[in-house]
């Protein structure tokens, strides 16, 4: 499979915003769209990625997290109307929530009204509704496809002004177990696909970081996954997680949209190519990946060079690669 990982596109609309809309946690990321974040985020590099995908021959699109910039109901619609004009359709699309896109709790209900055929797990990976999960949540999702399984964790939740940490929290956490060590998933390749960093630095961060980080690396320390992929820091990051069958890259990227003179930050996404070993499955499998940037004089995206002979838990100069345990 051809893969392409995008992140936190901040796609902005406000038409039809009410004062009221801000008279919660929404003033603080309000005052950052005036003063910044408006004029950094650009929606026409997200229509120029859409256009860049069929050049590059992606047959899966994988968006973790931060699709809105405040979570308002007219930025999903805004946001799902550009998602719909990508051609491989919602099946080959997944699209998991970010921390702005709950930045108050009605902005998950906008989310799961807005996105449902985009984060639509397989049916025979569907969660039964029990007591320990009364309101039917779907996640971790798992979507099939080909030799490849994408498991999608949620960390998206509202938290205190200021913040903006993620959980998993010990009801997805077991659930990810489960489906990491089920016979159904064979000799798929296993991407875990979050927002918010699960390992090095970032991850600890009591403000921004993943609170059950640990407990994460306690699971996939017992699993294994082939591949972990994350947003939220808007930069090109790589980390490992300590795995069975030794260290899982875990690989973040840059926001989808920036563009504001700091060349390290410029709007990119990943191409990763996953091939299975010789015998169509884990063993001896090779995952290779490189960055796209975007070139906004002239509304295209092309290979960042600088990156174009990456390869999972081997990143070019410049990328913060530090194999260390969190667990």
């Amino acid at each position: 499979m051809r893969l392409a990982h995008c992140s936190d596109l901040h796609l902005l609309s406000i038409a039809g915003a009410r004062f009221l809309d801000f008279a919660n946690k929404r003033w603080i990321g309000g005052l950052n769209l005036l003063t910044s974040r408006s004029r950094h985020h650009h929606t026409e590099a997200f229509e120029d990625m859409v256009e860049d995908f069929a050049g590059a021959g992606v047959e899966h699109v994988l968006r973790t997290g931060d699709i809105t910039n405040l979570g308002l109901e007219q930025e999903y619609r805004f946001a799902r109307e550009r998602f719909d004009r990508i051609p491989l359709g919602p099946r080959e699309v997944t699209v998991l929530p970010g921390n702005h896109d709950s930045y108050i709790a009605k902005g998950m209900v906008h989310f799961t009204e807005s996105f449902p055929a985009y984060f639509e797990g397989d049916p025979e990976w569907a969660w039964p509704v029990d007591e320990d999960d009364p309101v039917g949540s779907p996640w971790p999702i798992v979507r099939i496809r080909g030799g490849v399984a994408i498991i999608g964790v949620s960390t998206s939740l509202q938290t205190p002004w200021f913040t903006a940490w993620g959980r998993i929290g010990v009801h997805q956490l077991e659930r990810l177990e489960q489906i990491l060590t089920d016979p159904r998933l064979g000799d798929a390749i296993r991407v875990v696909a979050i927002h918010h960093p699960p390992a090095g630095k970032r991850a600890w961060s009591r403000i921004r970081g993943l609170r059950d980080h640990a407990e994460l690396a306690v699971v996939l320390g017992r699993t294994g996954a082939e591949l972990v992929l994350h947003g939220h820091e808007h930069e090109n990051l790589a980390e490992v997680i300590p795995g069975p069958a030794g260290p899982i890259p875990v690989l973040g990227v840059v926001s989808g949209t920036y563009e504001a003179g700091r060349p390290h930050r410029t709007a990119r996404y990943r191409i990763f190519d996953l091939e299975p070993g010789p015998g169509g499955g884990r063993e001896g499998m090779t995952i290779s990946h490189h960055l796209r940037i975007w070139h906004r004089d002239r509304r295209a995206f092309a290979v960042d060079d600088a990156t174009a002979q990456e390869s999972a838990g081997e990143p070019a100069a410049g990328v913060g690669f530090s194999p260390q345990s969190d667990s």
